[in-house]
């Protein structure tokens, strides 16, 4: 009973906190305020009981007299709706209900969010996230801030989570940048369009992939850009495809997006010359490598190029949770006043709240901890799927990958002479899959025919059951 008492009594309190009185109505304050407060008590909420704000109170808050606060309350204890208690206050009735009957309302009861199903690609499976440790981080900053938490902020971001992601770079990509060339971002929306409004001339023409990160082109028109597709190759993106008009190159060159293909040395250093000729900016969109199984990555384009006309790319969303919304960019010094500006004068759009509790868990050694895990629990998550999907009929041509968390796998001709990548992806969606279809990536035409397969969302048991449906489906279509 007191739980519900309690809780009346807030409802209240947030309710009346919504008034409003106008001075320019031609209706007196003092009815304007005990006419909203009758509606309030017969608004269908059962506020029995509750007590009301003392009549000083009331009176500053509303920037109204004393008398108006009183005169309103008097007014709604002649008609029954209140009562006072000598020494106590001003209370409502507590048989207010039969005063007259509630007006019903229809309370909403949402549908609780889908689960990721089988197959989804680019999601971390979040039931292995450091719940524990990453709350004991958040209580840390929070329980007594930094004073500089609490001042002024940072337009790029927490100067020590900057600091953090500069070791960071440094150890597992080879990429040495200083804290003050990284800029905290909300996410790649927020990235381009500081890039496309920020650093460059109005309606600049970008050279993206083909196939590729379907989203971008989205992205890349809502601020206003001229997207220009490649199809890549064998050997991913090919900077001698550039059109002339072009003024930067969006690329996944430690694995392309959605195929995995690694862009060899001889493209990275034809890419970095065609920048440097044209006076132009690449942007390295490096949104996986830390899930590495096999080998040694490349360095970096940001890397080779020592940050003279790259702009490096980095999210958190799939090495923690998308719910984080922080990724952040690495910039070139020559690009910083520039950004500087624009976030100045438009602000910030990524969230304070978790960047001290990230830079204090990348400091602690438990960000890399929790890294190698997912690396071996991702490869051995690969390897199974690979297995119970490897006798197909020669239908999927399925092979390991050495980073990443999904595997591409192109269709076979006898599966390609009946069906396109799309009706498969159609009928998985009707049992329960969803994989993606290569060419739903793509906006050129003949596009390549193949499955996007996400597997590091899902327990062995899940891709198990997973596998064996799309077999099934896989066999069924391929039937003359």
């Amino acid at each position: 009973m007191s739980n519900m008492r309690e809780k009346s009594q807030s409802n209240f309190d947030i309710a009346l906190f919504g008034l409003m009185l106008d001075r320019a109505l031609s209706k007196s304050l003092q009815a304007q305020l005990s006419g909203a407060l009758r509606d309030l008590l017969l608004g269908g909420q059962d506020f029995s009981g509750t007590r009301l704000p003392a009549s000083r109170l009331l009176a500053q808050e509303l920037s109204v007299s004393r008398t108006t606060v009183v005169s309103a309350y008097d007014q709604l204890i002649s008609e029954g709706y209140l009562r006072t208690k000598i020494g106590g206050g001003t209370f409502v009735v507590d048989q207010l209900p039969h005063l007259a009957p509630h007006r019903t309302k229809t309370v909403a009861h949402p549908e609780p969010p889908q689960a990721w199903l089988p197959f989804h690609s680019g999601v971390p499976d979040q039931t292995l996230f450091p719940h524990r440790i990453w709350s004991r981080h958040i209580e840390r900053a929070w329980a007594k801030p930094d004073t500089h938490l609490i001042g002024r902020p940072d337009p790029f971001g927490w100067y020590p989570l900057r600091q953090s992601i500069s070791a960071h770079l440094s150890a597992w990509r080879k990429l040495d940048c200083s804290p003050e060339q990284i800029l905290i971002t909300s996410g790649a929306s927020e990235a381009f369009d500081i890039i496309f409004r920020g650093l460059l001339e109005p309606a600049q023409t970008a050279v993206v992939e083909d196939p590729g990160w379907h989203v971008l082109r989205t992205v890349l028109s809502a601020v206003g850009a001229h997207v220009h597709p490649i199809r890549i190759d064998a050997q991913g993106f090919d900077a001698a495809k550039i059109a002339r008009q072009a003024s930067l190159a969006i690329v996944t060159p430690s694995r392309h997006y959605p195929t995995g293909i690694s862009m060899p040395m001889s493209r990275r250093i034809a890419l970095l010359a065609w920048a440097k000729q044209q006076n132009a900016l690449i942007v390295e969109d490096d949104y996986d490598s830390e899930f590495r199984y096999q080998g040694h990555p490349l360095p970096s384009l940001a890397g080779l190029d020592g940050l003279k006309r790259s702009i490096y790319l980095g999210s958190f969303s799939k090495l923690l949770s998308p719910a984080l919304r922080i990724g952040y960019l690495v910039l070139p010094e020559t690009q910083l006043s520039l950004a500087r500006d624009y976030i100045s004068r438009f602000g910030s759009r990524a969230s304070l709240i978790p960047q001290p509790a990230l830079a204090t868990f990348m400091n602690s050694g438990e960000f890399a901890i929790h890294l190698r895990r997912m690396r071996r629990t991702y490869a051995k998550r690969q390897a199974h799927l690979i297995s119970e999907l490897a006798d197909n009929g020669h239908l999927l041509d399925i092979s390991p990958d050495p980073a990443g968390m999904h595997v591409c796998t192109p269709l076979l001709p006898r599966l390609r002479r009946q069906v396109t990548d799309k009706m498969i992806a159609n009928f998985a969606q009707n049992e329960g899959l969803q994989l993606k279809a290569l060419s739903s990536h793509c906006v050129l035409p003949d596009p390549p025919q193949g499955l996007v397969l996400g597997y590091a969302a899902f327990d062995e048991r899940t891709l198990t059951s997973a596998a064996q449906k799309l077999s099934q489906i896989l066999l069924q279509l391929s039937q003359p």
